[in-house]
């Protein structure tokens, strides 16, 4: 007796066993299923796109024609090339003071719709989406009728005996007007989702225990949110590292940029090597700015708690 309940028992593990591993398997391949698509598209829309770029960035281009060449005159003659660093330099501090504005005037928008917009909340949400119902040249375009020398902002100054202001068009100026213009929605929104989980009730607590505002909103406020602060700083700052055509149509040659550059070289030269080199070095830029704003943000405090923050 004692012989076959042993011999049923096992039995019965290798069963569960059995059963267990069958689950395992049926898990693994749903979660294929599902997974797969995604990353299939990740494979073949990006990482395969940008593998491309970075070979081309190796070889050279003669009479709109791509060689493999393997060389590293592409990457000399952007590095060395005094015209290249400037445009980088005028990009990276475009993309920077921008960011820097968009983060100012995003956060006030923000914080009033996340703890003033009520039941109104979702609409006003919209609204942050609203210049997106248009294509960007459009938006653009706009803007040019609005700054321009005959737009309607010095039409207005005109009505009042003022001449007309040249510095609001074809400007750097006129080019970080043209970006707040286009991304500051961006940031608004990501600081927005970030507060729309945010417990105001502690503002109230640090009143009664004596905080004024200012020192709440740095202790309390700031670090809980600052997960989509980061969020915001880094889809602001990477498109207007890399932007072209608010430079083309707002800036003027003073505002050319590394992207008008790269565009350049992809469209009237045709010289898609060094254009490919560009575009890596654009990549490796914003990396970096990816990797500076993570520093600066202390995910524990934040409340994240995923593998980032181990």
């Amino acid at each position: 007796m004692a012989r076959g309940s042993v011999s049923k028992g096992g039995l019965g593990t290798s069963a569960m066993t059995g059963i267990r591993s069958s689950l395992a398997r049926r898990g693994q391949f749903r979660f294929a299923c599902l997974a797969g698509p995604g990353a299939l598209f990740i494979v073949v829309a990006l990482l395969l796109p940008l593998l491309a770029i970075v070979v081309f960035s190796f070889w050279r281009t003669e009479s709109y024609e791509l060689y493999a060449d393997w060389n590293l005159d592409n990457y000399r003659v952007l590095l060395g090339e005094p015209a290249y660093r400037i445009f980088f330099l005028r990009s990276l501090a475009m993309a920077a003071a921008v960011s820097f504005v968009c983060l100012v005037f995003a956060w006030p928008i923000a914080y009033f719709i996340a703890k003033h917009g009520g039941r109104y909340r979702l609409l006003l949400v919209l609204l942050l989406a609203a210049p997106f119902f248009t294509g960007v040249i459009l938006r653009i375009t706009a803007l040019q009728g609005l700054l321009g020398p005959i737009g309607l902002v010095n039409m207005a100054l005109a009505e009042l005996g003022i001449g007309p202001v040249g510095m609001l068009m074809y400007t750097p100026l006129a080019a970080g007007l043209g970006l707040f213009y286009l991304f500051v929605p961006f940031m608004a929104t990501a600081i927005y989702l970030s507060l729309a989980n945010f417990n105001f009730e502690l503002l109230e607590v640090a009143k009664i225990n004596g905080a004024r505002p200012w020192r709440a909103f740095v202790e309390i406020t700031w670090p809980l949110n600052a997960i989509g602060t980061a969020i915001g700083l880094v889809l602001v700052f990477i498109p207007c590292l890399a932007s072209a055509l608010t430079q083309r149509f707002l800036g003027g040659p003073n505002a050319t940029s590394l992207g008008m550059s790269l565009a350049q070289q992809f469209g009237e030269t045709g010289t898609w090597a060094l254009g490919s080199a560009m575009g890596v070095f654009l990549f490796l830029a914003s990396l970096a700015g990816i990797l500076v704003v993570r520093r600066t943000i202390d995910l524990k405090r934040a409340g994240f708690t995923g593998a980032l923050g181990a």
